[in-house]
């Protein structure tokens, strides 16, 4: 069974770890900009890690493994909080949306709730807006619910295309909040933020509709592998192939197909 992921951080991963999600049916990744373990003090580090993600990352997925690789370029909202830098970094996003494998704007959202946190969600909502892009939305690590709750009503209040959204890192706690909109619901299957075992009994719950399992693989301890092992799980508990297809597969598919880069082949 193919599977899309799309929010695998591979520029934190070893080639070995491009072959074992190839080999494990993972044949499209999409890799969000995000906060790299250590905040960022200039602009122009971002501008050489959005180099690196469009060009380098998209140049060894294919490489190391025959991998369909795409990103998506944005400020995530931790380092939003530099606001000089921040400012200098959104000016420049447009230009990088741009490019070949770029198919959407992320992660943005918010991490601390704070107004400079807001400003810069609010601005690259416009941005994607603006060029019809999907966008990759941050749910913060702390007061999550009260977070997403704020999320909600910013999308609401701006008008923003909610079906060309996807709020992301849900819990038990936030899928009632999230679901009040149009938007794509993702869960990051990565310690800290939820296990496969709680995400797929959400999914009894709710139902698969706009639901899209992701790995967040990055430097902490977390797995490139999540996806197809809840994929497993998912069959050895009974689902149906078709509605297992659904979540790892053809919503993500049908998520980035928005955008106008997205060209992996289904």
């Amino acid at each position: 069974m193919r599977i899309i992921d799309p929010h695998m951080h591979m520029v934190s991963r070893s080639a070995e770890d491009y072959r074992r999600a190839r080999r494990a049916g993972i044949e499209c990744c999409i890799e969000p900009a995000f906060w790299s373990g250590q905040d960022k003090h200039h602009a122009g580090a971002f501008f050489d890690y959005f180099e690196q993600i469009i060009d380098h990352e998209t140049d060894r997925a294919e490489r190391a493994a025959n991998m369909d690789h795409y990103v998506t370029i944005g400020l995530e909202p931790k380092e939003a909080n530099y606001r000089d830098m921040a400012e200098a970094v959104v000016d420049r996003i447009p230009e990088y949306l741009e490019r070949d494998p770029v198919v959407g704007v992320g992660e943005i959202g918010f991490d601390q709730v704070t107004d400079d946190e807001e400003w810069a969600f609010r601005r690259q909502l416009e941005l994607a807006e603006d060029r019809e892009l999907p966008v990759i939305v941050h749910t913060p690590h702390t007061d999550k619910p009260s977070g997403t709750e704020r999320i909600v009503e910013i999308i609401e209040e701006m008008g923003v295309t909610q079906e060309r959204i996807i709020i992301d890192h849900n819990t038990e706690n936030t899928i009632d909040i999230s679901s009040r909109t149009d938007c794509w619901l993702g869960f990051t299957l990565y310690p800290g933020k939820i296990e496969a075992e709680s995400a797929i009994d959400l999914l009894e719950e709710y139902g698969t509709d706009n639901m899209i399992f992701n790995s967040a693989a990055d430097w902490d301890p977390s797995d490139p592998l999540a996806v197809p092992k809840a994929r497993d799980e998912m069959l050895d508990r009974g689902w149906d192939r078709e509605e297992v297809r659904k979540v790892v597969f053809e919503n993500p598919y049908e998520f980035f197909d928005q955008s106008p880069n997205f060209d992996y082949e289904a």
